[in-house]
């Protein structure tokens, strides 16, 4: 089992910056593909990133790609979201999620725990 807890959301204008940060329990952390999603009101979780174990591999959608930096410290067993640049389209609630398997890839059902999530907001 793994717990992971979200923090660091906010409001903040458009072209600033957040660093949203997951920490992790139970499990463990280093062996765990970790991933982060959003999911406005009204819409579908969506794939921001994802970062394997030993975070030699980063993937990204295409909306986020050149803005948000993801990374993790495996001896704080907490993985971060640097979004810079943010725009009103990045709002939405952003979760961490962590995999049980090798490579958990940018779908939802990759991922088996989750966070409870936290609000970003960006004005215009």
């Amino acid at each position: 089992q793994v717990q992971l807890v979200e923090s660091g959301g906010g409001l903040v204008q458009a072209g600033g910056s957040l660093r949203l940060s997951c920490t992790a329990s139970g499990r463990t952390f280093s062996s765990l593909t970790m991933g982060w999603f959003r999911q406005a009101p009204g819409k579908e979780r969506e794939f921001v990133a994802a970062i394997s174990w030993s975070g030699g591999t980063t993937i990204y959608a295409d909306s986020v790609k050149g803005r948000f930096t993801n990374s993790r410290d495996n001896a704080k067993n907490t993985v971060y979201l640097q979004m810079n640049a943010l725009k009103p389209e990045d709002t939405a609630a952003y979760y961490c999620a962590a995999s049980r398997l090798l490579w958990g890839g940018s779908e939802p059902n990759g991922y088996a725990y989750w966070g409870q999530g936290t609000q970003v907001t960006v004005s215009s």
